[in-house]
């Protein structure tokens, strides 16, 4: 897992562009096996973080939320690693979250919803906090997508 420490802690970030530039960064950094658990309310950012690291990695889109398919598996264009995105939002258990037999060793794994049921499956991973802080509990849900500051937390975080 060779992410710059410099991504680690806290982030403002000001709008999607942003948000998306964040991923791309990081996922210019990554590698078959790593594994980044997204944790945020509905409308913090994640699938718009994940769109920047499957542009950062160089994989086959378009990257959209998989709550319905619960994960989706995006293909190197570039010889690199594929992206798994995994939505855990409508999963029960750690079980079911294992029961999906994600490619781990070979893949870059994102989870969104997946702090609490994720972090058995690898030894270390990208813990990813995502928060709107300006109207995050009564968000009309038109206007999710809308431009508005979020706040990213990066933590290493290991089994250990």
């Amino acid at each position: 897992m060779s992410v710059d420490p410099a991504f680690t802690g806290r982030h403002e970030i000001a709008t999607a562009e942003a948000m998306e530039d964040l991923g791309l960064r990081i996922g210019e950094q990554l590698d078959a096996g790593d594994l980044l658990i997204l944790t945020g309310p509905l409308g913090a950012g994640k699938t718009t973080f994940t769109r920047g690291l499957a542009e950062g990695l160089g994989v086959r889109g378009p990257v959209q939320s998989p709550t319905f398919v619960i994960a989706r598996t995006h293909p190197s264009l570039v010889g690199r690693a594929p992206l798994v995105h995994v939505d855990a939002y409508r999963l029960g258990s750690a079980v079911e979250l294992d029961d999906l037999d994600l490619d781990l060793s070979r893949s870059v794994v994102v989870i969104e919803w997946g702090r609490g049921m994720a972090e058995e499956l690898a030894d270390a991973w990208w813990d990813i906090e995502l928060e709107r802080p300006v109207g995050a509990g009564d968000v009309d849900p038109s206007e999710l997508d809308a431009d508005a500051p979020r706040i990213v937390t990066i933590r290493r975080e290991s089994a250990s």
